[in-house]
């Protein structure tokens, strides 16, 4: 007696359609809400009313999307640092920390140069601490994984637990320069307050309020754009990322190609952490950092956009408007944690797209021979 069964098995596609690199992130993006949807039902919650509420609370309410490009801000700088490393197979997951230096650096700047400084000066001077911090940080796990074949994974994820540390230390177990000493400072450990003249502008648009820090998000977005098509630095990262045994025979250098992207990744982190700093906090906030997550929520929104560094623009103000309903739907009627749910729906589901860009299923068919049965 034989018996014929059939299964599916995994095959790289031959040929990429187009319409394909569009399809995949907002399929992945609907899939998302579709499987939180779903969890949502279980909950006993309508995912209709909840979603609703999301796209009021983050895009059409009065003041909503000024709300949202400050969430947003964060995320497009982080978002920049995982998709320029990533693009080069460097998996950089250290964007945390680097935020959290850029954060140290840029508001150590602006209380040093103190009240007397003119705007002009210190926000130039906040802008290239926090990416030089930022830097800093970041080429540690690049020199690590290019000389000493360590696994940035895992190296750049212990030196956010040592920023994080770092940070810590200055504002709540020391009394360093960062901490304020005078009145309930004392008693009560907070960040000093940067002066005025280092606080980063807003722009007014109608009822639109747009900071400073998003507008050099962009400006940031398009110059690493410019960078990885049409510089010789932007074709070696191709190439190393690509194919590093190529670009060793043709006499590039992946080495140090990983330390500089390391470097500049990291400093788009600390970028971040400076607008973070400049726009919005005035002090470094250690807890508040940590509890916000913008460096691991830049990987969701570098995964989102598929590594592109103008999609991440848009992407960003997509999940900075998701972050900005829970922060301002926060209450009983609200689902707990249904932000960080849907961010890491949206990241697993685009995961689950790429494989599918990569390969498809094919049906196979098998036969087993000599089954007998018993007499």
């Amino acid at each position: 007696m034989h018996s014929t069964f059939s299964g599916f098995r995994l095959e790289p596609r031959s040929h990429l359609p187009r319409h394909i690199n569009w399809t995949v992130p907002i399929g992945s993006f609907f899939a998302a809400l579709f499987a939180g949807a779903l969890l949502l039902l279980v909950t006993g919650q309508n995912p209709i009313s909840v979603y609703q509420r999301i796209l009021e609370r983050a895009f059409l309410d009065a003041g909503s999307l000024s709300g949202t490009l400050v969430a947003a801000t964060p995320l497009l700088f982080t978002g920049l640092c995982a998709a320029v490393a990533f693009r080069v197979g460097f998996f950089n997951i250290g964007g945390e920390g680097q935020f959290y230096i850029g954060a140290i650096f840029s508001s150590g700047i602006a209380l040093a140069l103190g009240r007397d400084a003119q705007f002009w000066i210190a926000i130039p001077a906040m802008i290239i601490a926090g990416a030089l911090g930022g830097a800093l940080w970041g080429a540690i796990p690049g020199f690590l994984r290019a000389y000493l074949r360590t696994n940035e994974i895992i190296t750049s994820l212990m030196l956010n637990y040592i920023a994080g540390v770092i940070a810590v230390y200055l504002i709540f177990e020391s009394s360093s320069f960062w901490r304020d000493l005078e009145g309930t400072g004392k008693m009560f450990p907070k960040g000093k307050v940067i002066p005025p003249v280092a606080f980063w502008p807003e722009y007014g648009i109608g009822s639109l309020v747009v900071p400073f820090g998003f507008l050099l998000g962009i400006a940031t977005a398009a110059w690493i754009a410019v960078l990885q098509r049409r510089t010789r630095f932007g074709y070696e990262m191709r190439v190393v990322g690509g194919a590093p045994t190529t670009a060793r025979y043709a006499g590039m250098r992946p080495g140090r190609v990983i330390v500089a992207v390391a470097a500049v990744s990291g400093a788009l982190a600390g970028l971040g952490g400076a607008a973070s700093v400049g726009n919005f906090r005035h002090i470094l906030d250690p807890k508040g950092m940590q509890q916000s997550g913008f460096g691991y929520a830049g990987i969701v929104v570098a995964a989102l956009a598929r590594l592109n560094p103008v999609a991440v623009i848009f992407v960003s103000i997509i999940i900075g408007g998701i972050t900005n309903a829970g922060y301002a739907l926060q209450g009983p009627d609200f689902p707990s944690g249904l932000v960080g749910i849907l961010e890491g729906l949206i990241l697993f589901c685009t995961l689950g797209g790429e494989v599918l860009m990569r390969y498809r299923f094919v049906r196979t068919r098998g036969v087993s021979s000599n089954v007998v049965g018993a007499q």
